[in-house]
């Protein structure tokens, strides 16, 4: 009787678990995002019959970025759902990124996405972190592809004296993106300076002078 009860137990689970996964696809030919809708997770359908192929249509990677105003030396243009209403539900999006001679994307996540860049023009060092703290990285160059799993830690640097670009793929229509220095010394409300001083065995002044450079204007 006890085996009984846990073969349908598990059963139930198995067929719970299914019907979830069955129900987070598309059953329709497309769900163009009503960006004035209700966000709740993603977005409405536009009404079908308002949909124009501008919703599928962006042309916003086509040419490079400012990066002269970024403190980083690199400037992401993104292609996501917000851009492109036709994205919605589809599970993908993509990016530019321009990298200044010298330039950074610093170490950063994306909780909703897997990343793989194309290399358009330049070369950087690229690299991503595990969670046992193993660094995983490359210099690549102009055609080359790497990819960066979900939510672990990466970044691109440009080492070379002239500007670099890539087009970034993901497998979300908003990947989202969670970067290390805003996220910690930036945070509103702010973390306590002793909890951070704790962490990285600084001083709270130290903590206070990084704080300062997080800082929103």
């Amino acid at each position: 009787m006890a085996i009984s009860m846990t073969h349908l137990l598990v059963t139930i689970m198995l067929l719970a678990a299914h019907s979830a996964f069955a129900e987070t696809n598309m059953l329709q030919d497309l769900c163009v995002a009503d960006l004035k809708g209700s966000k709740v997770n993603g977005y409405p359908c536009k009404d079908p019959s308002q949909v124009t192929p501008e919703d599928f249509y962006y042309m916003g990677l086509a040419n490079a970025a400012d990066t002269s105003n970024t403190s980083m030396g690199s400037a992401v243009t993104a292609g996501n759902v917000e851009k492109i209403p036709g994205l919605n539900m589809m599970g993908t999006s993509m990016s530019r990124i321009d990298y200044a001679p010298g330039g950074l994307n610093p170490p950063h996540l994306h909780p909703r996405a897997s990343e793989a860049i194309f290399v358009l023009e330049g070369s950087l060092f690229v690299g991503f972190l595990t969670t046992s703290g193993k660094l995983i990285s490359k210099h690549v160059k102009k055609g080359d592809v790497f990819a960066f799993p979900r939510a672990l830690l990466h970044f691109q640097q440009n080492p070379n004296k002239t500007p670099a670009s890539v087009i970034a793929a993901f497998d979300s229509q908003n990947p989202g993106t969670q970067s290390v220095g805003p996220s910690l010394f930036g945070a509103n409300p702010p973390i306590p300076d002793d909890l951070l001083a704790k962490a990285f065995s600084l001083g709270t002044n130290e903590i206070q002078n990084i704080k300062g450079k997080f800082q929103k204007k």
